[in-house]
């Protein structure tokens, strides 16, 4: 994988590797894929003013996030079904996440136990948080909660903007479903059942079938009552929904569309974080994903007022080309490519990157 220089390279690789239903699903957004085009765009029209002649011989690259450190604020977003892209699934990515000292969040949809996981994150086992969709089985829900408290996960990250799927064309085109063998292993009964096959997505009806599209504001407190691990809100797209997590007393939100999967033609996340970051005003922490590809979508995430960056389809490309090895890759390439855009704008460690750097 030395050929490989940057995340789109890997993604050429795993379109090669993977069949069209499984890379359709990852690679896909909502109907026209605006915001899922977007999302990226946006950070190319970003531009950096950078300084010289500051001493950048030494740079700490480190971070913290609820006062979890992590090695550089790059976190690995959550994302569903690993075992398409790769056998060994989320256990692979929980290996690479743990030796490049960051943090996975598991999705619901994960394919693989939340024990398991954790488990392979290494021996501090603090480094996964866990992604929920609320059920209209609540007991379901509850037992969930519970489960991935008592697994050893360090956080919840409730996702609040999917009530209804958005429309993803490809996949509908696709009838997708999961493949044989896979299924849903964070559920009980875990079975191919919760995501049956049908005349359009599979993954459409399943949360037409069992999510929750009521949830709302006051769920928080219901949320908060199951467990004390801190919350975070996935799925901020505007100041005024921030300002109504902080009243509710989350510990952080995500700004997020979805990776353009939900509502087309919304903003992209970065063209909204600044707005967020002035509201907020520091009084919980932000974390944003969606279409971070280079070191420096990272540094101006940073910048415009994130705390770290989330990256979901980068991780699923590194696993498709190589497993546990391939996540580590991009990782790397994240690392490297952050740690020279630091210092080619005069920061010697992440405390030093503000919104002066933004021209």
């Amino acid at each position: 994988m030395n050929d490989r220089i940057n995340i789109s390279d890997f993604e050429a690789l795993a379109k090669e590797k993977l069949s069209q239903m499984a890379y359709d699903y990852y690679s896909s957004g909502a109907n026209d894929e605006i915001t899922l085009k977007e999302n990226c765009e946006a950070y190319k029209r970003i531009f950096l003013k950078y300084r010289v002649l500051k001493d950048v011989s030494s740079r700490n690259l480190s971070t913290e996030v609820i006062g979890q450190n992590i090695s550089m604020p790059v976190m690995i977003a959550p994302t569903a079904f690993h075992k398409m892209a790769h056998q060994e699934g989320e256990i692979a990515v929980a290996k690479a996440a743990g030796a490049a000292g960051t943090i996975m969040i598991v999705s619901t949809l994960s394919n693989s136990d939340i024990e398991d996981i954790v488990k392979a994150s290494g021996e501090k086992n603090g480094n996964v948080w866990f992604q929920l969709y609320v059920y209209k089985d609540r007991e379901a829900t509850r037992d969930l909660i519970k489960r991935v408290d008592a697994a050893g996960c360090k956080a919840i990250v409730l996702t609040v903007d999917a009530p209804y799927l958005g429309t993803r064309e490809r996949d509908i085109r696709n009838k997708f479903t999961l493949p044989d063998g896979l299924s849903l292993k964070n559920l009980v009964p875990a079975s191919k059942e919760y995501l049956p096959e049908k005349n359009t997505s599979g993954i459409t009806s399943y949360f037409a079938d069992y999510l929750d599209p009521s949830l709302n504001w006051k769920d928080i407190e219901w949320i908060r009552s199951v467990t004390s691990l801190p919350l975070f809100i996935k799925g901020i797209a505007c100041k005024e929904d921030a300002l109504l997590a902080v009243e509710h007393g989350v510990d952080g939100i995500v700004v997020s569309n979805h990776g353009g999967r939900q509502l087309d033609t919304c903003r992209s996340t970065i063209d909204v974080l600044p707005e967020v970051a002035e509201a907020i005003n520091d009084k919980i922490e932000i974390l944003i994903d969606g279409g971070v590809r280079r070191g420096t979508d990272v540094l101006k995430a940073i910048a415009l007022g994130a705390k770290a960056v989330l990256i979901g389809r980068p991780v699923i490309w590194g696993l498709t080309a190589g497993g546990e090895n391939g996540v580590s890759a991009v990782l790397e390439i994240f690392r490297n490519e952050f740690d020279l855009a630091m210092a080619l704008c005069g920061c010697d460690s992440v405390k030093k990157i503000t919104k002066e750097l933004i021209a």
